[in-house]
């Protein structure tokens, strides 16, 4: 399930899910640092969507330690492993379950 918002180094990001993202910008998802937004096309699946949101989730942790500059290969390989990981091991340190 993805958040409507998500704390990133103390900046809250909310998410979005929008209508042809992918036919009008030729994206997946976007995240924009600016206005502190996630956007993933709703066009796709669940399960694609979550993995999409962890890549953005991936960028906008790497803004906030201060990191401008994103190698795309880098972000796509550890978001997926740690989609992945968070997925299979079903995180959750809130101190419920």
């Amino acid at each position: 399930m993805i958040p409507d918002t998500v704390n990133v180094g103390g900046i809250d990001y909310k998410t979005q899910k929008v209508k042809d993202l992918m036919s009008d910008m030729d994206l997946y998802g976007q995240v924009t640092y600016h206005n502190n937004k996630i956007v993933i096309d709703d066009s796709m699946d669940e399960q694609r969507k979550e993995v999409v949101f962890v890549h953005e989730l991936f960028h906008a942790i790497l803004f906030e330690a201060g990191y401008d500059e994103h190698d795309e290969e880098m972000v796509r390989r550890v978001s997926n492993v740690l989609y992945q990981v968070l997925k299979d091991n079903e995180f959750n340190f809130n101190g419920e379950g």
